[in-house]
């Protein structure tokens, strides 16, 4: 039997989680403040959501919209706090001016993760070469999946480098899912299967009000019924 396809779901709060894992997500990615594509949430937020659910809880660690770091001293502080809060799983992910990863300020950060699970989000979307960042990247402890959607532009766009690099798992710097996220629709999913991709993430999909609005069980049921139980 093959194993079913990740749904990762965006939470902004109890409710949001609650809904998701009724739905059938697998992982939520825990953020605040969409307005900046998703910041770290409050400590609270963290230890609220982590006694509601079961299920694997990512939290962003970001502090301002963008992809640079920024203060990394407060990002190790936010990340020694959220652990603190009960979060065992993270997201991440820091470019410099040119596009190039942020080797120092990643370093740092998931120095304080202690091998906790991560994934690099979406970052690599923006990044000036995303092969020579996977290369780069390939030996960081804890590092085990890609938040992308092949493209700045979102799916659309990205669907051929996705393909692509669904094709060469395995190879070095290719090691770690591909969550394929980023103007996601339904009906992109049957052609990123057929290719062998194998985890999925939503937000505002989940979300028939938008942003405004929670996360819908019946929203996420829907992805869970395309993507297989």
């Amino acid at each position: 039997m093959s194993k079913r396809a990740v749904l990762e779901v965006i939470a902004l709060d109890v409710e949001d989680a609650v809904a998701a894992q009724a739905g059938g997500a697998d992982r939520l990615e825990l953020v605040t403040d969409m307005a900046a594509d998703g910041l770290t949430p409050a400590a609270a937020t963290v230890t609220a959501i982590r006694a509601a659910v079961d299920i694997p809880v990512r939290v962003m660690l970001r502090l301002a919209d963008g992809f640079a770091a920024g203060a990394v001293e407060r990002l190790a502080a936010a990340a020694c706090e959220m652990r603190e809060a009960g979060a065992e799983e993270f997201v991440l992910g820091f470019l410099d001016a040119d596009g190039q990863v942020d080797l120092a300020a990643v370093e740092r950060v998931v120095g304080e993760l202690e091998g906790c699970r991560w994934t690099f989000h979406r970052a690599i979307d923006h990044a000036a070469d995303r092969d020579a960042l996977r290369r780069q990247l390939a030996d960081f402890p804890g590092l085990d999946t890609y938040l992308t959607a092949g493209s700045a532009e979102g799916v659309d766009s990205g669907l051929a480098v996705l393909c692509a690099e669904a094709g060469r798992r395995g190879e070095p710097g290719y090691g770690q899912q591909l969550l394929v996220g980023g103007g996601l629709r339904l009906e992109h999913v049957p052609g990123l299967l057929g290719e062998g991709v194998d985890a999925f993430h939503i937000g505002g999909a989940a979300r028939p009000e938008g942003w405004a609005g929670p996360v819908s069980a019946e929203a996420v049921r829907r992805w869970r019924v395309v993507l297989g139980s």
